[in-house]
């Protein structure tokens, strides 16, 4: 993972998923904006509420990183999600751009030094550098970029420089977005574009780079990287290119319920 620590294509990649829900916003009217998205609870203006409040919280992050000082903490969030609740969608969706665009310039705005240097703890227990801060961030923008775009155009993808980055983080994620089964297995999972080998353990919910031990799988999955991405976040409705056997993208799915 020659990314873990470089945060330059990190950078370049919050700034694309940026850029290309701004061009989705700009155009919406106020029935778009009230058009549900693809997460069910949520209109698009929703999703563009919670990607603005995010983009405040994470300005803190990076503030604190930079400068060496404390972290947000949950009280400091309260306030920002209760002032992006009440505006209005139209508000919500101008506000979010402007949110997010502040946020990306910021990092962007960073010298070598600040980004070499650049430490932060993340949810009280996690110190992470600005790769760290950052591909979290592109994991919930450019996946609620999708939840936007898709209800726009069907046939809809993850933008492909996110997954190329978002694919090796999967591993860290699935412990929090997976459900244990009834009946676990043990699934070898390839990709293409870009190629991965991973092993997906159903009981316990954990996917581990192949050949790093375990069960022996009783069952495979081969997809595309950006489906698995999509499945991981409970996210994978069609099926085309995926291909299952030993288990059932269906039971895979019920691993997967979504967030």
């Amino acid at each position: 993972m020659a990314n873990a620590t470089d945060a330059t294509p990190w950078v370049r990649a919050v700034r694309a998923s940026h850029d290309r829900l701004a061009a989705l916003v700009a155009g919406l009217d106020g029935g778009g904006l009230r058009a549900q998205s693809y997460a069910t609870e949520w209109s698009v203006a929703d999703v563009l509420s919670h990607l603005g409040s995010g983009a405040e919280i994470f300005s803190l992050y990076i503030d604190a990183g930079v400068t060496g000082g404390d972290p947000p903490g949950s009280e400091d969030f309260k306030p920002i999600w209760e002032a992006w609740n009440a505006r209005s969608p139209e508000d919500q969706a101008a506000r979010s751009v402007a949110a997010n665009e502040d946020l990306v310039t910021r990092v962007e705005s960073l010298t070598p030094e600040q980004r070499e240097a650049f430490r932060v703890t993340m949810f009280g227990r996690m110190p992470v550098d600005l790769a760290g801060v950052l591909g979290l961030r592109l994991s919930e923008h450019a996946v609620h970029t999708w939840d936007v775009a898709v209800t726009l155009d069907p046939a809809a993808k993850v933008a492909p420089d996110a997954v190329d980055l978002l694919i090796d983080r999967l591993p860290l994620l699935v412990g929090f977005t997976g459900k244990q089964v009834k009946e676990p297995v043990t699934v070898a999972v390839t990709t293409t574009a870009p190629e991965r080998s991973f092993t997906l353990d159903t009981g316990g919910v954990t996917l581990a780079p192949a050949g790093e031990g375990g069960t022996p799988a009783a069952a495979t999955l081969a997809l595309p990287a950006e489906a698995l991405l999509r499945l991981v976040y409970g996210r994978l409705d069609e099926e085309s290119g995926v291909h299952a056997a030993g288990v059932t993208v269906k039971e895979l799915k019920s691993v997967f319920p979504g967030f």
